[in-house]
């Protein structure tokens, strides 16, 4: 299958400004670029949506250049935020750009063994920093008007609010961010960059930069924003906390439970975005949504696909089993780390060993545990079959004692399907 009804079917397609580059892109003969800001020392899930794009057309035989952003970084991109971001100094964004470079070599090929399509991780601090400021305005500057600039989209959204400007600093950064595809156009044959649709601005002043300055055309291309279904950015957890690709950031776990419970209406889209799995395994978890929603196939591949492709398979798997556990028996087979990151987000009280010893009636360890407010409350519960202890069913002539605990000391008590809470001995 070639490019475009590849990039059609996944719903990649949001801009372009020469429709005839996805005929050269299947021909494999394309040196593309994407830009990484180095905000922080480690991509995050939202980051892996372009590294996905780079390497399909890698595999197709195109060359990628990912761009770290260790020049314009220290300005940062206005496009579309409600405030100015903090400035960061050199010493923090190099050691950013050096932590995302680890991680993109994950997902994309930067060996010799991969030819013409060998993937190259250069920074833009390189020529960024080595510029005067004269040689600047007369080289990239005097090709662009502040009417054209104020006319972006991207800029004017802070130009038409009266509570935040636009500093002379932030305004310069689409004129760095063009005069970055200028010379990767000049240096390394680069005629096309990829980008997110908030992107399109600054895309557009690159490709018309590269047109006035060398006679040649240049391309530009953006896909869709990731966006839940109440419009906010797809990649952050519900705490608004990014989902790291850094494992110690985020760890396989939580990345594989954050895609597991994906909403229904983007798992079809996030496989497309996400997966390399083939046209017709995913029409197939797009009609397993519809017909038979509640085993969420569509969200496990997600999740599996996605862990497996930035911490490996075992992790993947690791990640699976655990999230069975916390609704099985084999809770009680999961190593102590990992029983506490799955019980990680719900309350925990201390109680006494020497009481657990004991023994302990299941309806106050409900009352004491706040799963039920009162001890009528909790008989009901228990005569109803709804409480679990390490997901054993508990009934109401059971007592607790610390040979329940798992590891020695914990007691993981759930009532229903969702209500969990953590006991420890202590």
């Amino acid at each position: 299958m070639n490019v475009l009804d590849d990039w059609r079917f996944r719903g990649l397609i949001h801009q372009t400004t020469d429709d005839e580059v996805f005929d050269r892109l299947s021909a494999g003969s394309v040196t593309l670029y994407v830009g990484f800001d180095p905000t922080a020392s480690s991509l995050h899930l939202g980051h892996l949506f372009p590294l996905c794009n780079m390497r399909r057309l890698q595999l197709a035989g195109n060359a990628p250049i990912a761009l770290a952003g260790g020049g314009t970084g220290l300005i940062g991109d206005p496009s579309f935020k409600d405030v100015e971001r903090p400035l960061l100094t050199r010493e923090v964004l190099d050691a950013n750009v050096a932590g995302i470079g680890e991680q993109m070599s994950r997902f994309l090929d930067f060996s010799p063994s991969a030819g013409k399509a060998r993937a190259k991780l250069l920074n833009n601090a390189d020529w960024l920093t080595a510029i005067s400021l004269t040689d600047f305005l007369r080289e990239v500057g005097k090709h662009f008007t502040v009417n054209q600039m104020i006319a972006k989209e991207s800029v004017r959204s802070r130009l038409d609010r009266d509570d935040v400007g636009l500093s002379f600093t932030e305004f310069a950064y689409m004129l760095l961010q063009a005069y970055d595809f200028l010379r990767l156009n000049l240096d390394h044959g680069c005629t096309l960059q990829l980008g997110g649709s908030d992107q399109w601005g600054n895309i557009t002043m690159g490709t018309e930069l590269v047109r006035k300055s060398t006679g040649t055309s240049a391309a530009g291309l953006t896909s869709p924003l990731l966006l839940r279904p109440d419009g906010s950015k797809f990649g952050k957890s519900e705490g608004g906390e990014q989902v790291w690709l850094d494992a110690e950031r985020t760890s396989p776990f939580k990345m594989h439970q954050f895609l597991l419970n994906s909403d229904d209406e983007v798992a079809s889209a996030l496989l497309r975005f996400f997966t390399f799995l083939d046209h017709e395994t995913i029409l197939g978890l797009d009609e397993a949504t519809k017909t038979v929603p509640k085993e969420r196939r569509a969200q496990r591949a997600l999740a599996n696909e996605v862990v497996a492709m930035v911490h490996g398979v075992d992790a993947a798997m690791k990640a699976e089993r655990a999230g069975e556990a916390l609704f099985s028996e084999s809770i009680a087979d999961l190593d102590e780390a990992t029983l506490l990151e799955v019980v990680a987000d719900a309350p925990s009280s201390t109680w006494s060993r020497d009481e657990l010893t004991r023994g302990v009636d299941p309806v106050d360890l409900l009352v004491g545990s706040h799963l039920a407010k009162s001890k009528a409350e909790a008989r009901r519960y228990l005569e109803q079959g709804g409480v679990y202890l390490n997901n054993v069913r508990l009934d109401a002539t059971s007592r607790v004692g610390i040979t329940d605990a798992l590891h020695g000391r914990y007691f993981v008590v759930r009532r229903g399907r969702r209500q969990l809470h953590l006991l420890v001995a202590a």
